[in-house]
């Protein structure tokens, strides 16, 4: 079969919902794109990241951002991009309006850090070795290669795309049965994992065959097995979330006192250009104004980048990201090397990371052996522990009984992990 040499934006809009085969009824007040919106709102998935990570986990300061503010943060960014991009896009495809792909990119960025588990990135790197710490005392697993993939290198993003299509509303084919083009706009890394190597991944083995009726939906073009190009609106996705967390960084790291006002100046000015007084007083709305105006220049600027690029997007063959191309790049990497020095690596910080590692690493050693082991003691007290919907199956093999405890880990917020390593350690009983 012969592969497409281009995707068309009118199959790539196309407002199928996964898990559903009728036809999405246009005649209501609320757009496909804007339930699509409204359903990850209210999904309690999304409601627990409030209680996640970003930066700062468990901060006693209510001025930083949570792993929810974040989201949604980047959500208003990616709808400013995806409008002033549709702008252009909607020439090409009847009945959709700019707005409609401000919507599938909002969208997209409320979902894009659904599957991360408690204590950030730190989180992913401590069910990961936790696993192949728990593996080396059971080395007669039945597991694939590329099952073994999934545990050892556990993804936050194949753990979003398995929320969205498959765990949140578990009974419904297609779980939240969101539309294709928003799922694959969510999805960054749209490839299985590969055996012996840590790149990023879409989705796990257990949900290949969903990501591939999303894929056939809107047309993405197969790059090898169970592998296709991103969608285009997804480099959008990556420019909201690449700008916020850069730019607003910067002004939580003020706030909790790890960069002073004057290096917030030096760093943000040289993307913002204002006129701003280093004489004390109203220092704090000076550095909003700076973030306001850095984040309002380079939206506009990636917006132009896409536009240039649309037309390698659309053959799948641009490989970089948006802000790669910035003028502003150098300021970019500035900005992004004194965060990793003065933040990133402040020692509150990297001690929250270290705490992350021990309380989930015992928290899946515990329900690993509880779910391998149900005849043990133990076990069967731990299993107790364990909300009926992750308990064990017994049609299930071991690479589905992993997942189970994956998903229920990951699902955690901040606090109830803590709490509940706090109970399996003996620290606390309440």
């Amino acid at each position: 079969m012969r592969k497409a040499k281009s995707m068309q934006w009118s199959k790539l809009l196309h407002p199928q919902r996964l898990g559903r085969t009728q036809a999405e009824d246009l005649s209501v007040a609320r757009t496909p794109f804007q339930r699509d919106f409204d359903r990850l709102i209210f999904s309690a998935a999304f409601r627990r990241l409030k209680d996640k990570t970003q930066v700062f986990s468990l901060s006693q300061n209510d001025y930083v951002r949570t792993r929810l503010i974040h989201s949604l943060e980047v959500a208003s960014v990616g709808r400013s991009l995806g409008r002033l991009v549709g702008e252009k896009i909607v020439t090409q495809v009847e009945h959709i309006t700019p707005a409609d792909i401000g919507d599938i990119v909002a969208a997209a960025c409320i979902a894009h850090d659904i599957g991360n588990p408690p204590f950030g990135h730190s989180g992913e790197n401590a069910i990961r070795s936790g696993f192949q710490n728990w593996q080396k005392l059971q080395p007669n697993l039945d597991l694939s290669a590329t099952q073994q993939a999934d545990l050892e290198n556990f993804e936050g993003n194949a753990q979003g795309f398995r929320i969205l299509a498959r765990l949140e509303i578990p009974h419904r084919s297609g779980s939240l049965q969101l539309t294709c083009p928003t799922i694959a706009a969510f999805a960054k890394y749209p490839r299985q994992s590969q055996p012996g190597s840590t790149a990023k991944y879409g989705f796990f083995q257990a949900d290949r065959d969903l990501f591939a009726a999303v894929a056939e939906t809107v047309g993405l073009l197969p790059m090898g097995d169970a592998a296709w190009c991103r969608h285009p609106l997804t480099f959008l996705v990556e420019a909201a979330d690449d700008i916020c967390y850069l730019i607003i960084d910067i002004e939580d790291g003020y706030q909790m006192g790890y960069l002073s006002f004057r290096e917030v100046v030096e760093l943000l000015n040289k993307i913002a250009c204002l006129d701003i007084s280093l004489e004390p007083g109203a220092e704090a709305e000076q550095v909003m104004h700076l973030r306001a105006k850095s984040i309002d220049i380079l939206v506009k600027e990636a917006a132009e980048n896409f536009l240039t690029h649309e037309a390698a997007m659309l053959r799948g063959e641009f490989a970089g990201d948006l802000l790669s191309l910035s003028s502003y790049r150098q300021a970019l990497a500035t900005i992004n090397e004194q965060a990793r020095r003065s933040i990133f690596q402040h020692p509150h910080v990297v001690g929250v990371q270290i705490a992350g590692y021990e309380v989930l690493g015992k928290l899946l050693m515990e329900f690993a052996t509880a779910l391998h082991q149900p005849n043990n003691s133990k076990s069967q007290l731990v299993l107790q522990m364990l909300p009926i919907a992750y308990r064990p199956q017994i049609d299930a093999d071991s690479y589905q009984q992993l997942l189970r405890v994956t998903d229920f880990i990951s699902g955690m917020t901040d606090s109830y992990a803590t709490r509940l390593f706090q109970q399996f350690s003996g620290i606390s009983l309440l």
